[in-house]
């Protein structure tokens, strides 16, 4: 069992590297081949964006944007109304608790032992104390979660991200982090003990349940990014690749999610404040008033005009 268990792992990871390395030219070769798109912009605009296959991806957001209006967040919102906050807090750190081999391999990967340490001793914690991941005891005494995946780790290496992707459902992502997720999976501990004992479908239902968890915690985050975009395409694409940035670098995820389906994060990021795209309302600010002021009062005569003139304590109106 051990050694069928090291060799899928070991076949996942050899599969996810050579989707992210060979990915690159691919995308490159096909890329070559398309005929060049009949509109205005530039060639060194589609490279600056980094999103070469846009109009595909925009058709791709616009069916998930269909799918999560319809499907995911009334799920999310029913899920909230079911599940009282403290049970969906428990749930949520289950969850981050069953990812905890997955992040200590990457940590060890990527040479960051001191992370690694904090996630080894989050998961004895929690699980233990915690009663098998329910509570998270570790971030009460300085230990607090962080995230990491193979996407992560790839990108430590120097690989490159290749060109934006929109997934469907998943949403935003590159060849590189699809690589990277194709690798987690196959390594997963949680995946593998499933797959044993003939039980993929307890994958598919922890899936579905972080999915669901995650989204529930970021209503309110992408209506009002929705809500105070001019290009919420645009918007996704900028905030995904931040995020993906900051934890590429280890840094506190304090961007607001894009992609809440594609894991678990530290806590719900804070909702955003108003934009300079957000215009005032009647029911955040009270309607604008003009008055007229009167005119400054001049002299009544050519008599006080002369008198005044002379009088030096006595202010000129001109």
């Amino acid at each position: 069992m051990y050694r069928r268990n090291a060799a899928q792992f070991g076949l996942g990871l050899i599969i996810a590297a050579a989707l992210a390395v060979f990915a690159m030219p691919g995308s490159r070769m096909a890329l070559a081949q398309q005929p060049a798109p009949a509109t205005t912009a530039s060639s060194a605009d589609i490279d600056d964006n980094g999103d070469p296959w846009e109009n595909t991806n925009r058709a791709i957001f616009g069916f998930n944007q269909a799918v999560d209006r319809t499907v995911l967040v009334p799920v999310a919102n029913a899920y909230r109304a079911v599940i009282v906050p403290p049970f969906r807090d428990m749930i949520h750190n289950v969850l981050q608790n069953l990812n905890s081999p997955i992040i200590f391999a990457n940590d060890l990967l990527q040479g960051q032992v001191n992370l690694a340490g904090d996630t080894f001793g989050r998961a004895i914690l929690n699980t233990t104390l915690g009663l098998g991941g329910m509570f998270d005891v570790a971030t009460g005494i300085g230990l607090p979660y962080h995230t990491n995946d193979l996407g992560i780790t790839f990108a430590n290496w120097g690989i490159p991200s290749g060109p934006y992707l929109m997934l469907p459902v998943l949403g935003p992502s590159n060849p590189r982090d699809l690589a990277g997720d194709v690798g987690d999976s196959f390594g997963d501990p949680g995946n593998i003990v499933a797959s044993d004992h003939q039980r993929i479908w307890a994958t598919f239902v922890r899936a579905t349940v972080s999915g669901i968890d995650e989204r529930s915690r970021n209503i309110e985050n992408l209506a009002e990014i929705e809500r105070t975009s001019l290009d919420f395409y645009a918007t996704v694409r900028s905030l995904a690749r931040q995020r993906r940035a900051a934890l590429i670098r280890h840094q506190r995820e304090d961007i607001p999610n894009a992609a809440p389906l594609q894991g678990v994060s530290a806590q719900p990021a804070p909702v955003p404040g108003p934009s300079i795209a957000a215009l005032p309302t009647a029911a955040n600010k009270p309607a604008m008033s003009y008055q007229i002021a009167p005119a400054p009062r001049g002299p009544a005569s050519l008599a006080d005009l002369q008198k005044s003139s002379m009088n030096p304590s006595l202010p000129s109106n001109r």
